[in-house]
């Protein structure tokens, strides 16, 4: 049993590395990864992660949700663009601003933060040179680490929250 439990243990400090970009990141990421969490209107997340946390009280929720709310988008962008910084490489950074600024990319968001719960999640049909984006080496790369990444950047965002509904 303790074997199991060991090896349990390393695989998630071996998954927790290998999702760890970088330790210290420079300048040039913190600011591709903030301008990343803008092209992703990360305040949007902000509000979702809020939305779907579990409160004591409808009136704690209401007061949480005033918070979030009034919360400037700069500010989720600065307090979550070092934590994103460790967890995404530059180049995934770049990239994924990139695809969230297309129009395409506008649509993922648009239906992301903007549809209503789905059993089966559905993303909107690319047209033929959307398509032929999507298939561009530098697009899969920084989509295989950003989809391996996208729960750690949830987490952040929840951690974030927890520290505005505890004043911090």
């Amino acid at each position: 049993m303790k074997f199991i439990a060991t090896i349990v243990a390393a695989v998630f400090m071996l998954s927790g590395a290998a999702h760890a970009a970088t330790p210290n990141p420079d300048a040039a990421q913190v600011k591709a990864a903030h301008d990343l969490l803008a092209a992703m209107q990360a305040e949007k997340m902000m509000r979702m992660t809020a939305g779907m946390s579990k409160f004591s009280s409808p009136e704690q929720r209401k007061q949480v949700m005033d918070k979030v709310i009034k919360l400037q988008p700069e500010f989720v962008y600065n307090k979550l663009s070092t934590p994103v910084a460790k967890l995404l490489s530059t180049e995934t950074s770049l990239e994924m601003t990139r695809f969230y600024q297309s129009s395409y990319g506008k649509k993922v968001l648009h239906d992301t933060y903007n549809s209503s719960a789905q059993m089966f999640p559905t993303a909107p049909k690319p047209t033929a040179a959307e398509q032929a984006e999507l298939k561009k080496p530098a697009y899969l790369k920084a989509e295989k680490e950003f989809k391996a990444n996208e729960q750690a950047i949830h987490h952040e965002t929840f951690v974030l929250l927890k520290e505005i509904i505890n004043g911090k």
